[in-house]
């Protein structure tokens, strides 16, 4: 197997027309986010059958190469690819379909719902990578040769580990079960930071009586929005709990926000005005309830989570699959609360477990 790194117009051409023919592509990016609202691309890896490549998007454009991941036709194997496809929808304002997530597929087969691309290589292939560079900054140039054979790394194996999965997949008959979770994924509504729903961040907001939440919802719209003008981290605008302190007790004037020091000089220098205004107008909304009041389950009913999510477990252990994949603790709290309307239920979860939990409900039958 080939391999390359590119970063001339001339080899991203070439590489280009190698990958065109592979019916998958193995795909990962390194990216630098610590300073900015959107990620800086700085690295991209795809491996065929006959080729990995490094592609250095700091150095050539990387048009050519997106209008081949882009292609539907092309399987696009990537482990954990939440944050790799965000980095690709930034660039796009799409993300690829016709994804294989190995994280996912690999915990229908009995691994660990979270388990790391490393500990599924050691797992399938008996291979123990380097650990190095996951801490790199890659966005300086020239990356060295160990840099680069560690990058090589993060998908020279998806391939095989691909074909092993699809095959278990197929073997039990749960080729369709990951479906769903992939076609998720590829979902743009996930990626898409809308700035009025930027409230859902901050899981205090209940705390607040109806015009606080009302604040502290227009104050998070503000933030979000403002990051991304200024494409720095949302906490670089403002923190989580300076919003909640201004919501709280809002400043009428320059003199008011300053004495609250829920925010530094500079801060009330840059975004003071535009703080008090957003303030102001909020206050002409309609008190609301935007943060739903924490439901807390009585005894029994914790009880009955604790009872649901053993057996779960256990038939999870019986089918050689994540227990995680079935149901999380917060929709079991859910179910035991009445709300029918979770993936337990349907499809086939619901075949799965039979009627093992439906007697701890307070209900009968599902």
């Amino acid at each position: 197997m080939s391999v390359s790194f590119v970063d001339t117009p001339r080899a991203l051409a070439e590489l280009c027309e190698r990958v065109q023919a592979g019916v998958w592509l193995a795909l990962d990016s390194e990216f630098m986010r610590e300073r900015t609202y959107y990620a800086q691309l700085c690295l991209l890896q795809v491996a065929t059958p006959e080729a990995i490549a490094c592609v250095d998007p700091l150095a050539v454009d990387i048009a050519p190469l997106l209008d081949v991941i882009y292609d539907p036709a092309r399987i696009k194997i990537i482990h954990s690819a939440r944050q790799d496809l965000e980095v690709l929808f930034d660039l796009r304002g799409a993300v690829p379909g016709n994804l294989f997530d190995t994280q996912i597929a690999a915990a229908y087969l009995g691994f660990d719902d979270q388990i790391g691309y490393g500990a599924l290589v050691e797992a399938i292939s008996g291979v123990t990578l380097a650990k190095a560079h996951t801490r790199t900054n890659w966005a300086q140039r020239p990356l060295s040769d160990a840099q680069l054979r560690y990058a090589e790394d993060d998908v020279r194996y998806l391939g095989a580990i691909h074909q092993r999965l699809s095959a278990e997949l197929d073997d039990r008959g749960r080729r369709d079960w990951p479906r769903a979770e992939f076609e998720a994924l590829t979902d743009p509504k996930l990626y898409r930071a809308d700035p009025g729903q930027a409230w859902r961040r901050i899981k205090t907001g209940h705390q607040l009586d109806p015009a606080g939440q009302v604040r502290l919802r227009e104050l998070c719209a503000w933030r979000e929005q403002r990051a991304r003008d200024l494409n720095l981290p949302r906490s670089w605008v403002a923190r989580d709990p300076a919003l909640y302190e201004l919501a709280r007790r809002p400043p009428g004037t320059p003199a008011e926000l300053r004495a609250l020091q829920v925010l530094d000089g500079q801060a009330v220098e840059r975004h003071g005005a535009e703080l008090l205004a957003v303030l102001e107008r909020a206050q002409t909304l309609p008190a609301e309830t935007v943060w739903r009041e924490p439901v807390l389950l009585t005894r029994p009913q914790a009880e009955r989570c604790k009872l649901i999510m053993e057996r779960l477990r256990d038939r999870a252990r019986e089918q050689r699959i994540s227990a995680a994949l079935l149901a999380t603790r917060r929709e079991v709290e859910r179910l035991v609360l009445g709300d029918g309307d979770i993936p337990l239920l349907r499809g086939w979860r619901r075949e799965l477990i039979g009627d093992a939990v439906f007697d701890l409900l307070p209900a009968a039958g599902p």
